[in-house]
């Protein structure tokens, strides 16, 4: 864990006194530069020459600290309740937009919290207000991940190793704000986080020390019980675990989906070989929790196996390790139908999850 997260509150941090989601000094700044996102832009002049921002949208950006830079002012932080009507914005305002793809969605939405937690650390945000903005990071960084996955047109990046990191510096200092004893919705994210980190030996241990009321809680005792089914190879159960988590819980685990489902082939492979053998594609797509034959097939092929009409031909020295990294195909069965019927943004902020 970062120490700038634990630093005794005795010490002496500046205090933001920004009561607008960006400084006014930076909305004139890239006013002048041409800087302004089209989300920031004030209606009234989109189109001229010298565009204005809109104060109510307009989003303090992530700057990159380096040597030699000013300190930030007070005037320039924003305190904790400013960040977290910021974050509530982006969540509720910016996410559920229909006029823009999810890569402009995620590369605006993710450089701003970033910027919030830039401002946290600064200012060494402890308790509540630490925990409720880093739980809504949370819950966008990995709902994110996997829509930027199955983007179709990417104009926008999507760094993945970037990504991770994001979530993995949010899961840190997240968790120490409930060792501290802020705990939000911890057994909620407790369970997150055991997924996120399927079948980590160090993960698994944490959870194991976590005080009872919150190991002993249906969401982390589902997350163990998918940990358990991954680890003992039990296929069968892993797929049907899967199927019964909530969204939140199903893009936590879904970045492993791949890897299982590969694994899992490759035993059904050794398991049913044969010379005359000939596997239904409509029974493997359901026993691996695919969404159609269509993909089983594309998933054979991609490690050897001959596919013929509506069946693959299980041989043991035919299967081959995919070149590369995972596919990470999108899921309707086990993540895009648990969406059905609800607002991401609602997800996110937890009315539903």
């Amino acid at each position: 864990m970062d120490s700038t997260h634990d630093m005794a509150a005795s010490e002496h941090f500046p205090v933001g006194t920004c009561f607008s989601m960006c400084p006014e000094k930076e909305q004139r700044e890239r006013e002048l530069q041409h800087r302004l996102h089209r989300f920031e832009i004030l209606a009234s002049t989109k189109g001229s020459h010298m565009p204005r921002a809109d104060p109510h949208k307009t989003v303090k950006e992530y700057s990159r600290p380096a040597a030699g830079k000013n300190a930030p002012q007070s005037s320039d932080l924003r305190p904790p309740p400013v960040l977290m009507k910021t974050v509530r914005y982006l969540v509720e305002e910016v996410v559920p937009r229909t006029d823009a793809s999810w890569g402009e969605i995620y590369t605006f939405v993710s450089d701003r919290l970033r910027a919030v937690r830039q401002d946290m650390i600064v200012q060494r945000v402890q308790g509540e207000a630490c925990t409720a903005v880093l739980e809504l990071n949370l819950a966008f960084l990995l709902s994110a991940g996997y829509f930027m996955s199955r983007e179709a047109s990417k104009p926008y990046h999507f760094d993945s190793t970037l990504h991770a990191g994001n979530v993995r510096e949010c899961f840190g200092w997240l968790l120490q704000c409930y060792r501290d004893g802020s705990p939000g919705r911890e057994a909620e994210f407790q369970a997150l986080f055991l997924l996120y980190d399927l079948g980590s030996s160090e993960a698994l241990h944490h959870a194991l020390l976590l005080p009872p009321h919150i190991r002993n809680s249906p969401d982390v005792q589902a997350a163990l019980a998918v940990n358990w089914a991954y680890l003992e190879g039990n296929h069968t159960r892993f797929f049907r675990l899967l199927r019964g988590l909530s969204f939140l819980k199903s893009v936590a685990v879904h970045r492993h989906l791949a890897p299982c489902q590969s694994y899992a082939l490759r035993v059904l492979n050794h398991a049913f070989s044969s010379r005359d053998s000939r596997f239904p594609l409509g029974l493997l797509a359901r026993l691996l929790a695919l969404d159609s034959q269509e993909q089983a097939a594309e998933l054979c092929q991609s490690h050897g196996l001959i596919v013929t009409q509506d069946a693959v031909a299980f041989r043991k020295t035919a299967f081959k390790d995919s070149l590369g990294p995972p596919i990470h195909r999108p899921s309707h069965e086990l993540v895009d139908k648990k969406l059905e019927g609800l607002m991401l943004s609602e997800v996110i902020k937890a009315q539903f999850s």
